[in-house]
């Protein structure tokens, strides 16, 4: 004997499906936009054309118009009325100021969470530490012989540099945090594009890691905060030196 089906269980395993498919082709060409604005080849202020977008991704631009709309709400982009998206303008002293500020205060609580660390977790955060360093030294090297630095390159320091934060931010027994902080990601960035690429504080942010390292490795929560505090406060301070 056969169970008969409804037609609302009929139609769900297709609907559901394409649901799915569309949800990845958005994610796809939400990345791929980004990692446009990332690599700055579209300058600030610059025009941001649904269309054109759309053929030099071959979709339509549904996807396109989605992802927009999702990046608007990162700040990365902006939208004017019948003058469709831009790229945003770099950020102003003040919102750099106060983006650092905001990452202090979630850093800080989240390394306050995560110390005492456990010995797994402290091998995941030496790990991250000796990939940062890694990276440091290659853009060093780099900049040794080269007066310009390429994306793949810058990309692979910051991505080291964040895989640190965000080592902390994982087992500081708060998700929330860890969500918040993500969610600033797109402004991080955006504050570097705004100064440009050097990477001109490879050593000072090696070092200030390696303090927090060595007092999350001693166990002791307060030399933690203080080290991610001072270090929070050493990046706002070169980056509006640099702004």
């Amino acid at each position: 004997m056969t169970t008969p089906t409804t037609p609302n269980s009929a139609r769900l395993e297709p609907d559901l499906g394409r649901a799915v498919e569309r949800r990845a082709l958005r994610d796809g060409v939400y990345d791929a936009i980004l990692e446009l604005l990332l690599e700055g080849r579209v300058k600030p202020g610059g025009s941001l054309s649904i269309d054109a977008l759309a053929r030099q991704l071959g979709v339509s631009p549904t996807p396109v118009r989605e992802a927009m709309v999702q990046l608007e709400h990162t700040g990365l982009v902006t939208r004017a009325a019948l003058k469709g998206y831009r790229v945003a303008p770099p950020l102003s002293a003040d919102r750099m100021s106060e983006l650092v500020d905001a990452r202090t205060i979630l850093e800080v609580a989240a390394v306050r969470g995560a110390v005492p660390m456990s010995d797994g977790a402290l091998l995941e955060l030496k790990a991250a530490h000796s990939d940062h360093v890694m990276a440091a030294e290659y853009v060093k090297r780099l900049r040794a012989t080269s007066d310009e630095t390429s994306w793949p390159v810058i990309r692979r320091y910051y991505t080291a540099d964040w895989a640190f934060h965000r080592v902390i931010l994982h087992h500081c027994g708060n998700q929330y945090l860890l969500q918040l902080a993500e969610g600033l990601s797109p402004q991080v960035h955006r504050m570097r594009q705004s100064l440009g690429h050097g990477l001109t504080d490879v050593d000072q942010a090696v070092a200030e890691h390696g303090v927090i390292l060595e007092a999350i490795a001693t166990g002791d929560d307060q030399r933690a905060e203080d080290a991610m505090r001072a270090h929070l406060l050493g990046v706002r301070a070169r980056s509006l030196a640099e702004s």
